[in-house]
């Protein structure tokens, strides 16, 4: 046992040394926050981690999260430990083309998820988690290292409610209870009880040890590895251990040792250099195999019939859960209204309830899209803001995410203005490489969603609560950055561009202009981003005046995404009514409120006609 102590504190001190090195070279990082965790690194790579690096798509590997993105330098350090990066790849931290960046980001492969922003890491492990318990059924553990600041996180705590509902006994978390944040003490200090209780409250075995003492850590991840059910170990420990300028001294967060101060610590560390601990390779299992996939068959709908896009949204699920056995669906306790429940009742083992949490929704979906699976998961979209950190951080870890935002909009009706997603379009539009989708009736919607299925990166619908009429057959195609255009005629005097709700408003307005002798041309912008560029510019050329009616707020939605495009495009601009929600909005029958806040068929009528005789 002596030898393996010694060997678990050579490693440990070379972690610690090889933190200093990479962000002394770089100028900048955060080698204190590494430093305390390093025993509790050396112990798991060295005894516990099971992980292939030389293939890490193997489905057996365990996965480790660093939460506490910023501790990153001790996360390299590990991969230069393993042979996995050279001396020279370790000391090109923060270096501009580098893949040691700042926070890491699965640009490195050994990396699952994109941390930084705290209190993120744990729930895509219950993602990771789930996947394995559920679907895969394979026996990998799932190894989450925190920082105390951020056990201040709401998002930690669905985490740990998840966690204990779905028993998930592959699940560890280490919290690094290194007593310093940012700017000072935790809340929490060094009272390892109080964590010990509030992970207990929870359902999750709880262990208090010295995070510097190694056989301690082995005995705590002993324990844990044999556990019934998710399991916290909390490490007291000091930031900066190992050297006595750091250890446990404010104001050294995020700052890095000057070359004379390096020095200093290296010698105080005597650590070894050029160590090679790969950790055990993992057990070569199969996961559980996944039947073929089918064509995909879409529901049929009767043209005319009045059918919400909501509906169509679960209807869709239930077909590609069919053709797709890749597909799951998750809901934040609002699938009978999302219709996320037509799938949980065709296919239950594949759907999961995570509750009102919407955090650890997008989380969820995020870490079992980290293993493979093509995750779909929904809840309206006023709730969606405030997940809108996991939305942005997916983007920064490349994940494919398929949300669904049902509500939106002024025309729910009578459910008042906290329940009215008027940010949505906006929100999703500024992200990263998104896809915003906005179908206007259930054949759009069902097509869209399979179409989700196979995009990259983070995509967006946004599905509405009223029924509106079926306007489109079963043939029709609408491909990702397309739109249709209902009406249309040589004589056209303006183009009304709707989605969603305001479509069917649009094409009252028409019907409406035409018994007056005056012929508008109706768009259907389904595809808000990308967005159909093209016949925007045909619009704008042949009519001459745009009518862009939505049931948003008047930033960052249809109006802005048309005029983006065609001040982009070369072209001139042409005149641009814009019809939004400009007022903050009240409980009222879905037609009133469409007329009072302006966006009804008959403010599109005036538009048109006050602009004919400006």
């Amino acid at each position: 046992m002596a030898d393996q102590v010694q060997a678990w504190h050579d490693l440990s001190q070379m972690l610690r040394a090889d933190s200093i090195r990479c962000t002394t070279a770089a100028g900048s990082g955060h080698p204190s926050s590494g430093m305390s965790a390093a025993d509790l690194m050396a112990v798991l790579q060295q005894s516990y981690l099971r992980y292939d690096y030389d293939d890490p798509d193997n489905p057996n590997n365990d996965h480790l999260i660093f939460s506490k993105g910023h501790a990153c330098p001790v996360l390299y350090a590990m991969y230069k430990a393993a042979g996995a990066i050279t001396d020279e790849e370790l000391l090109s931290l923060r270096q501009f083309g580098s893949k040691l960046e700042g926070h890491p980001t699965p640009e490195i492969p050994y990396v699952d998820a994109a941390t930084g922003s705290l209190g993120q890491g744990l729930p895509i492990g219950v993602g990771v988690a789930l996947a394995g318990k559920y679907l895969e059924k394979l026996p990998y553990k799932v190894w989450v290292v925190l920082g105390d600041s951020e056990m201040a996180e709401g998002s930690i705590w669905e985490a740990f409610s998840t966690a204990s509902h779905y028993e998930l006994d592959n699940l560890i978390a280490i919290i690094d209870v290194n007593r310093l944040g940012q700017r000072g003490p935790t809340a929490l200090g060094y009272h390892t009880e109080i964590y010990q209780a509030r992970a207990e409250a929870f359902g999750w075995h709880a262990l208090v040890i010295d995070g510097h003492d190694c056989a301690a850590i082995d005995a705590a991840y002993k324990e844990a590895v044999g556990a019934s059910r998710p399991v916290c170990i909390i490490a007291k420990t000091q930031k900066g251990h190992g050297f006595t300028l750091l250890a446990d001294i404010e104001g050294w967060h995020g700052k890095a040792l000057k070359a004379e101060e390096a020095e200093k610590a290296y010698a105080e560390l005597n650590a070894p250099t050029g160590l090679i601990v790969k950790p055990r390779k993992p057990e070569d299992r199969q996961p559980e195999p996944l039947p073929a996939a089918t064509p995909f068959q879409a529901p049929a709908y009767e043209k005319g019939k009045d059918v919400a896009t909501r509906q169509a949204y679960g209807d869709a699920l239930k077909a590609l859960g069919a053709a797709r056995p890749d597909v799951v669906v998750l809901d934040g306790e609002v699938s009978n209204s999302t219709f996320a429940d037509v799938f949980k009742k065709a296919y239950p083992d594949r759907f999961f309830e995570m509750y009102i949490a919407e955090q650890q929704l997008v989380s969820a979906a995020q870490g079992m899209g980290v293993r493979g699976r093509v995750a779909f998961a929904s809840t309206f979209a006023a709730f969606l803001t405030r997940a809108y950190d996991q939305i942005r951080m997916a983007a920064v870890s490349r994940a494919d995410l398929r949300l669904c935002g049902s509500h939106a909009g002024i025309s729910i009706g009578e459910d008042g203005p906290s329940q009215m997603a008027l940010e949505d379009l906006a929100m999703f539009r500024a992200v990263c490489g998104s896809t915003v989708l906005y179908p206007s009736d259930a054949v759009s919607t069902v097509h869209l969603v399979a179409a989700m299925a196979d995009l990259e990166g983070i995509s967006y619908l946004r599905s509405t609560r009223e029924k509106t009429p079926i306007l489109y057959g079963p043939d029709e195609t609408f491909p990702v950055g397309g739109s249709k255009t209902l009406r249309s005629s040589g004589s056209d005097r303006a183009t009304v561009i709707g989605a969603g709700i305001t479509l069917h408003e649009a094409l009252k307005a028409a019907d409406s202009l035409a018994g007056d002798g005056t012929s508008v041309r109706v768009i259907d912008l389904y595809s808000v981003k990308p967005i159909d560029t093209a016949a925007l510019r045909r619009a704008a050329d042949e009519t001459g005046h745009l009518v862009v009616v939505e049931d948003h707020w008047a930033e960052g939605g249809l109006y802005d995404a048309v005029l983006a495009a065609l001040a982009g495009d070369g072209g001139s601009v042409p005149r641009i009514t814009h019809l939004a929600v400009r007022e903050m909005p009240r409980s009222g029958k879905p037609d009133e409120l469409l007329d009072h806040y302006g966006i009804s068929a008959r403010h599109i009528v005036e538009a048109v006609k006050g602009a004919a005789s400006a």
